[in-house]
């Protein structure tokens, strides 16, 4: 067998040689914009396990000193959004026990009377590859003592209290605003139960 072998008539430069498959390739650095593309787009890994956890929190109020307008105490949590106390049931409490627990830790307040319950908040979140479903309970709760200051905790960016619309303003969640509604209705028309 009589094999002829043509010569490539193009420069050395464009000519594309294949490695055997036992030898490392040259490693190819990637672009910035191919960089941030696989960053951007990288796929997240599957959900491996779906986790529920129960919340409890409040809303407070205080009338202010002429008994006109409605504050409302808003913490402000280490991402900048102001939201309202919360955080997870313990085991062996119920939803009003888990509410007073959260506001005294990170409010300070305690002497506080929890009035009536408002409603629930569905929202969920991913954490790696598990799929958080987070329910929290909300109560309306009423500062007794105006001279009991909040004090916020160490992870906290700040805490204070809000006059009604400027409180429904900077609140970040939709769902916790409708609430606040609920709220003001029920203190206004005497409806504390």
């Amino acid at each position: 067998m009589n094999q002829t072998v043509k010569q490539s008539t193009e420069p050395t430069a464009r000519r594309t040689l294949k490695v055997p498959e036992a030898l490392p390739t040259e490693t190819i650095k990637e672009s910035p914009l191919e960089k941030l593309k696989s960053a951007v787009f990288r796929k997240k890994p599957a959900i491996q396990e779906i986790v529920r956890e129960p919340t409890s929190g409040g809303i407070i109020f205080r009338l202010s000193e002429d008994q006109k307008d409605i504050e409302i105490l808003l913490i402000q949590d280490s991402k900048e959004r102001w939201t309202i106390p919360k955080g997870h049931i313990e085991p062996g409490e119920t939803a009003k026990m888990t509410a007073r627990r959260e506001i005294e830790e990170e409010t300070g307040l305690k002497n506080v009377s929890i009035l009536s319950w408002l409603g629930k908040i569905h929202f969920k979140y991913r954490r790696l590859d598990k799929l958080v479903l987070m329910t929290t309970q909300v109560y309306l709760v009423q500062a007794l003592d105006k001279s009991e200051m909040p004090m916020k905790e160490k992870w906290m960016k700040g805490i204070r209290w809000f006059k009604f619309p400027d409180a429904i303003d900077a609140i970040e969640y939709e769902d916790i605003e409708k609430l606040m509604l609920i709220a003001k209705k029920k203190i206004r028309s005497g409806d504390l139960r």
